[in-house]
């Protein structure tokens, strides 16, 4: 089917987009099977108990090919579940991808540590294994690697400079379930990973996070942090053994058994769900291989290394080559032509007050720097790529299932308005001062 690239939808001429996209977008995919294991648990009582989540665990390390698991409430505990589980507190530092979503870096406040930011690769939109080396100083705990969007980080450069200075790696695999580095699962390259299982991520159980590790030592750590009902003599870990039964953490941070049970039946079918939607994602972006303005955000289709499930999958914007048209203008006409495209992306972490100005726990000054014997934090300026690449970056039509007729559709609205780029340029809109606001 050829679509007219002539005609705007934005200037008055017909939309790109007709079909209907039925189930296209739907997620998560919930089957009576779901439905059958979460009321089962709800039908018991068992909700608070642990043999259903401890099941997941066994099965989720067994996927992911690590030796131990331990499932939370949700992915920021887990997250801060792997940093105590490191040793992460007073007056260290973390050093943390600028463009991540908060949970990647806001728990090192809660132990009394500290964030630095390093800056972003262009293309990979993950950490810059450049920007690493110089931020280290005797503080740094440990590196947070983000395989952002579902696109692996450069685990090889990543690990060589971690190693080489003897720092552990902690990866934020929350976009990237079940993704390869290389023929590898990310998530298995660090000393730890943790992922958020939240109902919109790639691998959804409800509400739920999960920290992995081969370390016993740091497993029995988060145990002890948050999961105090199994802080109990199978402990190992010198330190810990005359703390347990008590809640070293002084939290509950289990997983409620509804999610476990649904996270179990999720696992079996995830590897094909999410080879389905990077078949449709990349069916979307061969279509508009060679459309200027427009690049993938993806590794080669043909490679060793994939985009997971493909969370908040997204694409590469070049103005220069559409003759400066915003990113805002250029979405705004791909959405009057009835597709999806949000302009933009997260704001980078260093320039948001919470990381400059804002005494979360009384401390009489910023958070960031109340237990550091230096000012770390990092002004406008001082991470150029991350602090461009909302002008630069953009939302796609997040498709969970492959249907050719509808990808085919999404894709000749966005070459439609690409090729017809100079009709938008006498009443663009330009980007707003703060584009990059998603949630992700």
């Amino acid at each position: 089917m050829t679509l007219s690239t002539s005609c705007l939808a934005h200037l008055g001429g017909p939309k790109a987009v007709t079909v209907d996209p039925g189930d296209t977008f739907t997620w998560p995919i919930v089957t009576a099977d779901d439905e059958a294991a979460v009321l089962a648990v709800l039908r018991r009582g068992a909700m608070s108990g642990i043999d259903v989540t401890m099941a997941f665990e066994a099965e989720f390390a067994a996927w992911q090919g690590r030796t131990h698991a331990l499932a939370f409430n949700n992915g920021t505990a887990a997250l801060l579940a792997a940093m105590f589980g490191l040793k992460v507190g007073v007056g260290d530092e973390i050093i943390c991808p600028s463009l991540t979503y908060w949970a990647s870096a806001l728990p090192a406040f809660s132990l009394g540590a500290t964030v630095v930011f390093a800056d972003i690769s262009a293309e990979t939109l993950c950490i810059d294994p450049a920007d690493i080396e110089h931020r280290i100083t005797d503080q740094t705990k440990a590196i947070m690697v983000v395989h952002y969007m579902g696109h692996p980080a450069d685990m090889d450069a990543i690990m060589a400079v971690a190693n080489r200075h003897g720092i552990p790696v902690i990866e934020d695999v929350s976009h990237a379930h079940g993704g390869l580095y290389k023929g590898k699962r990310v998530g298995n390259f660090g000393k730890v990973a943790a992922m958020s299982l939240m109902s919109g991520k790639s691998l959804p159980v409800g509400e739920g996070g999960i920290p992995l590790t081969d370390d016993l030592e740091v497993y029995e750590r988060a145990v002890a942090f948050g999961h105090y009902r199994r802080f109990d003599d199978s402990i190992q870990t010198p330190d810990l053994r005359p703390f347990r039964r008590l809640p070293m953490g002084g939290i509950k941070g289990r997983m409620n058994q509804m999610s476990s049970a649904m996270g179990r039946v999720q696992l079996k079918v995830y590897d094909a769900r999410a080879a389905e939607v990077r078949r449709a994602i990349n069916g979307f972006w061969d279509l508009l291989e060679g459309v200027p303005g427009l690049r993938a955000h993806r590794v080669p289709p043909d490679g060793d290394s994939t985009m997971a499930g493909w969370y908040a999958a997204g694409g590469l914007y070049r103005p220069e080559e559409l003759g400066g048209l915003s990113v805002t203008g250029f979405a705004q006409a791909v959405e009057a032509e009835g597709s999806l495209c949000r302009p933009g992306i997260n704001k980078p972490l260093h320039l948001h007050p919470l990381f400059n100005t804002c005494d979360v726990y009384g401390h009489g000054k910023p958070t960031r720097i109340a237990n550091t014997d230096r000012d770390v934090r990092q002004p406008p300026g001082s991470l150029p790529v991350a602090e461009g690449i909302g002008a630069r970056t953009f939302g796609i039509p997040q498709f969970k299932r492959y249907r050719p007729e509808v990808i085919a559709q999404h894709a000749a609205a966005y070459r439609k308005v690409a090729e017809n780029y100079e009709a938008l340029l006498d009443n663009d809109p330009g980007n707003a001062p703060d584009l990059c606001n998603w949630g992700l």
